[in-house]
């Protein structure tokens, strides 16, 4: 079988793709015909070995995929040769890959192997960070920078079916256009001279309950001196460049609260409310109430521009490695 490796990490282009003998799964594991894999910033950044977490070398990039299932470990239950599923894994740049069983989750009729390979991480973290870190309520008002992005697009969409009203942004008119139809109540742009009037203005001279910021960029401290009394911001990741900083007496001066969202920490030290907000959002998607938007797809050989485009934050939705094709038959297991 493929898979896309390179030995150190000086660059993206150190990549390649490289033929190795199939897999076999452990016991406790299930082998994947993978699909799609989601190529995300923090995937290009692991890649670059610029993630505050270095990976094991040689590494494969890839965290997240949907695909079916070629082969079941001996202890495995509940799962199938054949079943259409989702899986966090370590090496999703392959045509087969190994993960725990515990780590794979059969995927609705309704949802594509390609929806599945972006939906784990985005939208965990969306309802993670807008119930359990922020109290979302009903009728707040929920201001998602990044709007357009993977994560901002199901903060957007888990922001409007928890009953906010959900004000988005986006750098162009493409990324505002998207962000609407993924469920936003109004858009606006990012250029900072202004901003606040601007926003105000959609606020409806107040200013929005709970800021959703998976950028933290320029308009980190605007968005903060703007929260409501008693608001809650979230700082989801950094894609904006340089970390920001922010004058300590405005969450004084606000009564307001900078709140973390770290998912793999919520995977990791909460795993069982982590897997049961998982499978609320797989039954969500099952009935219909979530659409989860496909972004831009790269063939396999096109990895190294999938993940260079990640990397330039110029798409909108989910970025995917395409790897085979949705209805392809599961392949040989040994």
């Amino acid at each position: 079988m493929k898979l896309i490796e390179a030995s150190r990490l000086d660059s993206i282009a150190d990549y390649a793709i490289r033929e190795v003998a199939m897999p076999a799964p452990s016991p406790q594991e299930v082998l994947i015909q993978v699909v799609a894999c989601g190529v995300g910033y923090v995937d290009s950044l692991v890649s670059l070995g610029r993630y505050q977490v270095k990976p094991a070398l040689p590494h494969t990039p890839g965290q997240e995929v949907g695909g079916r299932i070629a082969a079941v470990g001996a202890q495995v239950e509940g799962l199938a040769i054949g079943d259409r599923v989702m899986a966090r894994v370590s090496g999703g740049f392959a045509q087969f890959v190994r993960a725990q069983a515990a780590d794979v989750k059969t995927i609705p009729a309704s949802m594509s192997e390609a929806q599945a390979a972006g939906f784990r991480v985005n939208y965990l973290t969306a309802l993670h960070g807008l119930r359990d870190r922020a109290a979302l309520k009903s009728g707040e008002t929920l201001l998602v920078l990044g709007a357009a992005g993977g994560v901002g697009a199901a903060a957007v969409q888990i922001g409007r079916l928890m009953g906010a009203r959900v004000i988005a942004t986006g750098s162009t008119q493409a990324k505002r256009d998207f962000a609407q139809a993924a469920g936003a109540h109004e858009v606006m742009d990012t250029a900072s001279n202004g901003w606040r009037d601007r926003l105000k203005a959609l606020c409806k001279g107040k200013g929005p309950d709970v800021v959703f910021d998976p950028v933290c960029g320029p308009l980190f401290e605007l968005a903060f001196r703007s929260i409501n009394w008693g608001g809650r911001h979230l700082v989801v990741g950094f894609v904006g460049g340089a970390i920001p900083a922010l004058p300590a007496n405005l969450s004084l001066l606000k009564g307001a609260a900078l709140v973390g969202v770290d998912v793999r920490q919520f995977l990791l030290l909460e795993a069982d409310k982590a897997a049961a907000e998982l499978a609320e959002l797989l039954q969500w998607v099952g009935e219909g109430r979530l659409l989860p938007p496909v972004g831009r797809e790269f063939a396999f050989e096109d990895y190294r521009q999938a993940l260079d485009y990640a990397l330039s934050g110029q798409g909108v939705g989910k970025t995917l490695l395409r790897v085979s094709a949705d209805r392809e038959s599961v392949g040989p297991t040994h």
